[in-house]
């Protein structure tokens, strides 16, 4: 059956409330609405019932989206106040709503016939980019980005258009316009677990070339690489900090070229013996070994130096005392200045050592590449091969002497001295996973031996590290029990093997001549050390509860409510709720008329059990905590609604092969009385 359409004043329209359609996108409707503004007309017709006894005035049903389009286009003026639109009269609302209905269960076009059609629009209907992009109401990169993807292998494309890749593993592909490239690419990744992983597509895409932003293309700069021949895939689909720089050779050798010459010219300047130019961000171990690194003098603080100390210090004690005497703590003005002085303190507390000239004409030193492509000295000098074998008399009867060195040996190249250290370097590597108690003892000894220094660990040769986890709270000292045993506990670590003069490896011997108990004390530090303080419902506070559960730490029995530490910082309202909470409405009555500091003093001695009131509100008392005091694990608590955490038995830890378990029992930590 077919119904009339009219043409009828888009003014004289109204959605009616039974449109089957109740939600929309406000990306698309801007998307529509600039399809009619640029096409003056409306496409498809609407569907609408008659409105009795208002002539020419109709109810729409379907088509409710295109008519809000042109009322929003006509209020703009973009459109004439008697703008019509086409409306298929139905004769009741039952029918309306069917073909509406009947209207809406649309296919939308897939990614691939988009890319399709844009690309027809363009190259054989002649309309540039921007005219397509308004004609649909997209920008212009978007539609150059869809092109781009037209553009595709064509295996890619099929895949693309089949639905055997998503839209952003096609856009990843299309991050070069290298079809070879992405052919290979996709032969090799398309039925491996990593077809679909769009970030191992872009490496594997710019294998060989680099990315805009890398600190050589930085170092280098655009116009000088294009200068050189480069050539620069531009990426529809990032800026031009990702955009591949094709030709990764070109580039090397521009590096090595402008790095060469900041080399000689920093040699001269500064009078180094010999200058290292590595297009790297960093100085790998494999680089530093055989180098002895060159100990310059620590300068001793000026008189200015001194006094400031002393201002900076003074000024972070008052505001670190205002902050503990504070209610509401220290505020956001304070708390910038004192990381600004603490910033001051430590880079005048921490001076750099200073070379003489004389070890600068002995000296090694190294230039690197900083994050922003500008090169930069390393901050370790090192003695150059020539000075350790002129300082070292030993060195013309050692089987080992460096290649090339006196010992009357052949040389060998530095790639091969490489090579060599990387096997022995295995070699070790294979001995320490096998003997897990040796493990231990180093893995403790690196830890608290880099912790103890002020300067690089580079002589350990490992990048295990526990250092210290940041401080959240300015000037905040707790006061706490848990405080004091922490202070006791460093106290008691036996430091009889820190001997600087001693060097690496005899503080080593001496760590592991240790007694199992006292190396075990040092470990347990360097663990703890690392923890960091999270607020509760924040990442990471799930697994502190977890370790808080499982060690079955008894916080009522550490930490106790105070009124410096709590109360203070709670409204009176609050206060006088947990009072009820405790006790009932009679107990919280009974201080409603105290003053806030006595009654957060009342409040202390209530959750310490000083105040004498029934024995079951004091029980009550004595067990409240704070939720933010609690070690509860979500998980763990649905889990074991009926079951109670045991508090973990005292015992000690130790190093024998009974330590070294298989993770199936959790191994007991000592608890602090």
């Amino acid at each position: 059956m077919t119904y009339p359409i009219v043409y009828a004043l888009a003014r004289n329209c109204v959605a009616s409330p039974l449109n089957v359609r109740t939600e929309s996108d406000s990306d698309a409707d801007a998307e529509l609405e600039a399809m009619i503004g640029q096409a003056g007309f409306v496409l498809q017709n609407l569907i609408g019932t008659a409105i009795k006894r208002k002539k020419d005035s109709y109810s729409i049903f379907g088509g409710g989206r295109r008519l809000a389009r042109v009322h929003a286009l006509i209020e703009k003026g973009q459109l004439p106040e008697d703008f019509c639109v086409p409306v298929m009269v139905m004769p009741d609302a039952k029918n309306a709503i069917e073909l509406s209905l009947a209207e809406n269960q649309k296919l939308p076009m897939t990614a691939a016939d988009e890319c399709t059609a844009f690309k027809n629009m363009i190259e054989k209907e002649g309309k540039t980019p921007a005219q397509v992009a308004a004609r649909f109401g997209k920008t212009e990169r978007f539609v150059l980005g869809r092109v781009r993807l037209a553009d595709l292998h064509e295996t890619i494309f099929e895949a693309l258009r089949k639905g055997d890749i998503t839209l952003e593993v096609a856009k990843a592909y299309g991050s070069t316009s290298d079809t070879v490239r992405q052919a290979r690419v996709f032969e090799q990744y398309q039925d491996s677990y990593y077809g679909d992983d769009v970030y191992t597509i872009r490496r594997e895409l710019a294998s060989g070339s680099y990315r805009g932003g890398d600190p050589k293309a930085l170092l280098v700069g655009r116009e000088a690489y294009l200068e050189a021949g480069g050539r620069i895939d531009s990426d529809l689909f990032s800026d031009s900090a990702s955009e591949n720089w094709i030709d990764g050779d070109i580039l090397d050798r521009l590096v090595e070229e402008k790095l060469a010459v900041e080399a000689e010219a920093l040699r001269q300047r500064e009078g180094f013996a010999e200058i290292r130019a590595l297009p790297t961000t960093r100085v790998s171990y494999i680089e530093l070994d055989g180098l002895s690194p060159v100990r310059g003098e620590i300068p001793p603080p000026t008189a200015e130096d001194e006094a400031r100390c002393a201002e900076i210090e003074a000024e972070m004690t008052i505001i670190g005392e205002a902050a503990n005497e504070s209610d509401d703590g220290i505020t956001d003005d304070d708390e910038q200045r004192y990381r600004d002085l603490e910033s001051e303190l430590r880079e005048i507390q921490n001076r750099p050592p200073v070379l003489s000239d004389d070890q600068k004409a002995s000296a090694l030193a190294f230039v690197v590449l900083g994050e922003d492509g500008q090169p930069r000295v390393h901050h370790q000098v090192y003695r150059t091969p020539e000075a350790m074998s002129e300082t070292d008399d030993s060195d013309d009867d050692r089987d080992d002497a460096a290649p090339g060195g006196a010992s009357g040996k052949p040389a060998i190249s530095q790639r091969l001295a490489d090579e060599l250290a990387t096997m022995k370097a295995e070699l070790l590597r294979v001995h320490v996973a096998s003997d897990p108690r040796f493990a231990l003892d180093l893995g403790t000894f690196v830890m608290v031996d880099a912790a103890q220094r002020r300067y690089g660990a580079s002589d350990l040769a490992s990048e295990l590290r526990a250092d210290a986890a940041p401080s959240r709270v300015i000037g905040f000292e707790s006061g706490t029990t848990a405080a004091e045993e922490w202070a006791k506990l460093e106290a008691g670590l036996d430091r009889s093997w820190i001997d600087p003069d001693a060097g690496v490896t005899g503080r080593y011997d001496a760590f592991c001549a240790l007694g199992e108990e006292a190396r075990a004390a040092w470990l347990g530090w360097a663990i703890a050390r690392t923890i960091h303080a999270v607020p509760a419902k924040t990442t990471g506070s799930d697994f502190v509860d977890h370790l808080g559960c499982k060690l079955g730490i008894d916080v009522a029995a550490w930490w106790r409510p105070t009124a410096k530490n709590y109360f203070k910082r709670l409204t009176k309202t609050t206060i006088l709720d947990l009072f009820a909470e405790i006790g009932g409405s009679e107990l919280g009555q009974r201080y409603g008329a105290s003053k806030k500091d006595l009654l957060a003093s009342s409040a202390e001695q209530l959750f310490a059990g000083n105040i004498i009131v029934e024995a079951d509100v004091k029980e009550k008392a004595l067990a409240w905590l704070p939720d933010a005091m609690r070690f509860e694990h979500p998980v763990a608590a649905l889990a074991n609604d009926d079951a109670d955490l045991e508090p973990a038995d005292a015992a000690e830890i130790t190093f024998d092969d009974e330590a070294v378990g298989d993770g199936d029992e959790d191994e007991p930590i000592a608890d602090a009385a």
